[in-house]
């Protein structure tokens, strides 16, 4: 779509304004909504001015000017505006020297494309997210000098059986019972499908939705796979989806791996794949049919998995859910079919076209430009470099013993850990470019200095139960 098929698209669906929406390091939407009439298709060509100091982790004040570049090929209808609105979104440039930011995630998606056609390996790079969520009744937090708490609450909840509820008909999610009931225990089905057909109005391929494993409304709406930056962009779309008809609907969502105790946390299992010229570079006559560029692409993920994890599980609460003995995988090794493994190659399909690998770890926290591009790389460099992914794990991990276990390649166990690995490791991510020393550094520093020391430095609620009366 040009500059002229946009304002032909506004103007045919009635817009009064537009929506210039961009994402930070951290996967975060920001936006600024315009008069359409103050836009003309230069716009498209010398972008708006804003202020990068306020972007967390960007720039300094002193160097603050920067520019969002719209991109008319993503225009589409925004779907939460009182007043009909187009939504565009940008790429930051820099308004001196004119090139791309090297810290705008979706120009290092941009930017691990181009390189992976100038390796010659393959043209193009699948994504298939399977991202989970919760959906809540009532949330509330507070942590401040005086104490700390949280709260949350759902109707269908395991804990709410015993609660007045002016007829409490007894129809609860039991903990790790909720994989795929019917109405009455799944009470969302409704709410998913309206989340499902916004989706499909803004021209996302949904191929299904279902209740998950744990209680208080997990739910799951799996999007069809998609070319890497155009899946980058739709899972931005996804989330503020999701939030939003929950929001309409009196309900609130969170994407945070962990915030039930004791029961499963949301994962995003990513499917990945390579082609080039229309055709898999995954199937072969290697284990599990794959091929032996796909089994080097899997020796790549093994081999940076623990660098890889501080950007699929950005977060503190990650690693409540990345627990060893619990569903999600934290074994760093290849497996079919097996969901214990964190690469795990799913074998539902003989068709060469369905051959994937699917990287277990990542969870809805992580962006998915940043994420989704540093699995590519990983896998570039398994192939540029012929990375054996050693023998695969195709037994239960958890029934393993600790000696057997001590022999395998384990996931970090804290954000601190995976930040220091992905320190020590990401050459893969600067080759071509893709990722600047800039951002890494500066997505690292701002984790340690804004999450991990205030984490640090607060007391824990359970400290009191532990030690008040030590």
């Amino acid at each position: 779509m040009t500059p002229k098929d946009f304002f032909a698209f506004a103007e045919k669906n009635g817009a009064k304004m537009v929506d210039l929406k961009f994402t930070d390091i951290f996967g975060t939407w920001q936006h600024c909504s315009y008069p359409i009439s103050t836009w003309d298709e230069s716009t498209f060509e010398d972008g708006v001015g804003f202020d990068g100091s306020s972007i967390r982790g960007w720039q300094t004040i002193d160097s603050s000017d920067m520019l969002a570049v719209p991109d008319a090929s993503t225009v589409k209808m925004d779907p939460f505006f009182k007043q009909p609105t187009v939504s565009v979104l940008a790429d930051i440039v820099d308004p001196i020297t004119k090139e791309d930011y090297n810290k705008d995630p979706r120009n290092v998606a941009k930017n691990g494309l181009a390189y992976l056609k100038q390796t010659g390996i393959a043209d193009t790079c699948f994504i298939g997210p399977e991202p989970e969520f919760f959906v809540f009744d009532d949330v509330r937090y507070l942590s401040n000098q005086r104490g700390a708490m949280y709260e949350i609450d759902s109707s269908e909840a395991a804990w709410n059986t015993g609660r007045s509820e002016e007829a409490n008909l007894g129809h609860k999610v039991g903990y790790k019972g909720g994989y795929f009931p019917v109405s009455p225990l799944d009470t969302y089905g409704d709410l998913r499908a309206e989340m499902v057909e916004e989706l499909i109005k803004l021209g996302i391929v949904v191929e299904a939705h279902h209740h998950e494993v744990a209680t208080a409304g997990q739910c799951e709406i799996d999007m069809e796979f998609a070319p890497l930056l155009q899946m980058a962009d739709q899972f931005m779309w996804y989330k503020y989806v999701i939030k939003n008809v929950a929001k309409r609907n009196g309900k609130t969502v969170t994407f945070m791996p962990k915030p039930v105790f004791e029961d499963n946390g949301s994962g995003m299992h990513t499917h990945i794949s390579l082609w080039k010229g229309g055709d898999t570079l995954m199937y072969g006559d290697g284990y599990a049919g794959m091929s032996e560029l796909a089994l080097n692409a899997i020796g790549g993920i093994l081999k940076h998995g623990r660098a890889l994890i501080a950007l699929s599980n950005p977060t503190a609460n990650s690693f409540h859910r990345l627990v060893p003995g619990f569903e999600a995988p934290v074994t760093l090794a290849m497996s079919q079919r097996n969901r214990s493994a964190s690469c795990r190659i799913p074998m539902y399909s003989g068709s060469p076209k369905a051959k994937r690998v699917e990287f277990r770890c990542p969870d809805p926290t992580a962006n998915g430009y940043l994420s989704f591009t540093a699995l590519m790389m990983a896998m570039i460099d398994g192939v540029q470099n012929k990375i054996d992914p050693g023998e695969p794990l195709d037994r239960d991990i958890y029934d393993m013993t600790p000696e057997e276990l001590a022999e395998t390649n384990v996931a970090p166990k804290s954000l601190e850990e995976a930040l220091d690995a992905l320190e020590g490791d990401h050459a893969f991510l600067t080759a071509g470019d893709v990722f600047s020393e800039d951002l890494i550094k500066s997505f690292i520093e701002y984790k340690r200095t804004e999450e991990l020391d205030p984490i640090r430095l607060r007391p824990h609620p359970y400290e009191f139960d532990l030690y008040y009366n030590a």
